[in-house]
């Protein structure tokens, strides 16, 4: 860019600056309590078009007044606010893919010295989290993008019209790349034509990955968006699998964490799936399988019992066998409890339980 053309958009910034700061000095001295400078004309990173990103952090809905969207100079200009409770809270948990506009921001105005205080609280525990090695926080954090990811590539499939099926592929790509900077418990620094860029220097990255990722923005045809969509989704998802296996400590049984869970599989699920197949029912029988795959499933992740696949025996036309193997699972989860010295709570009279019970 020709030197002088830059230091015209830097006056003319200048200048709008100015007048944003003057604003929020006559009408709303109690309201903003931030301006700052994001975006690429904090980075350098601008061209003659680029617009100027502002972080106005209101104290109140009155200081939405402040907002306005305009042209000017042929360039568009959105000026909004950013409430500390919404967006602000949300970058400091690390759960907004615009934590830059916290940790980097370019403070440019501070209504009162007690708002750059709770700015930068705001700011350390943004850093605090980042400082962490790399763990469940983070690990978690990918997850939820990774899920999303996952809802928006079943709208792919629900659609014959390529619009709607190229933007779903947009929002799987989107939080696919959000959740590999989780994973690598780190942040995007520049904007959204260097994503790409920063990606590459990341540690964790599926192999292949600026191929699998240019054949979603490649793709033609709906086949294609929809093929090479799953194709970014599963590298993502088995990487962060392994990342999970890799980096998450694991639990394992013990007396205290295991207990009432037998008790609680007995409560919730063995009467179910004894009255759904003396019934017949095959809704039932199938819900109440579901119910018994989520609890096993949660025992296993949160307290490191071992794998149960009860899914994989259910079958309507034979729920007498599905019956079977549930006892049998619940046979093998009682093992759980003896392998830790634990016994089961029960009672044979009313009596024996108000005795226990009432004891203090």
């Amino acid at each position: 860019m020709d030197a002088d053309i830059r230091q015209k958009i830097l006056n003319k910034n200048d200048r709008l600056i100015s007048m944003v700061i003057e604003r929020a000095k006559r009408d709303f001295p109690d309201d903003i309590a931030i301006i700052g400078l994001t975006g690429s004309f904090s980075t350098g990173d601008f061209h003659e078009k680029s617009d100027l990103d502002l972080i106005i952090i209101n104290n109140t809905a009155q200081g939405w007044g402040i907002s306005s969207c305009f042209i000017l100079e042929d360039v568009g200009y959105d000026i909004y606010c950013t409430p500390w409770e919404t967006r602000i809270e949300d970058q400091a948990n690390l759960e907004s893919p615009m934590i830059s506009c916290l940790i980097d921001l370019e403070l440019l105005y501070c209504g009162k010295p007690e708002y750059l205080e709770k700015l930068n609280l705001y700011k350390q525990r943004a850093l605090d989290a980042l400082a962490k090695p790399i763990g469940s926080e983070c690990i978690s954090r990918a997850k939820k993008n990774i899920d999303i990811a996952k809802q928006e590539y079943t709208n792919t499939l629900l659609s014959e019209d390529i619009g709607a099926v190229r933007y779903a592929s947009c929002e799987v790509v989107y939080n696919l790349v959000n959740a590999l900077t989780h994973l690598n418990n780190t942040y995007f620094k520049r904007g959204l034509k260097r994503y790409l860029e920063e990606i590459a220097t990341y540690r964790y990255v599926p192999d292949d990955f600026e191929n699998i990722y240019m054949a979603v923005i490649d793709a033609k045809t709906i086949v294609e968006i929809r093929s090479a969509s799953y194709r970014f989704l599963e590298s993502v998802n088995d990487l962060y699998n392994k990342m999970y296996k890799d980096f998450v400590i694991q639990p394992v049984p013990t007396y205290d964490n295991l207990g009432g869970t037998f008790e609680e599989l007995w409560c919730n699920c063995r009467n179910k799936v004894i009255a759904s197949v003396e019934l017949n029912d095959k809704s039932y029988a199938y819900y109440a399988a579901m119910g018994i795959q989520n609890f096993l499933d949660e025992m296993t992740e949160s307290r490191g019992t071992k794998k149960f696949d009860i899914m994989q025996y259910f079958d309507s036309d034979h729920l007498h066998l599905f019956k079977e193997q549930f006892l049998q699972v619940m046979d093998e989860y009682l093992e759980e409890y003896n392998k830790v010295g634990r016994k089961v709570e029960r009672y044979d009279t009313f009596e024996e339980l108000y005795n226990e019970y009432m004891k203090v």
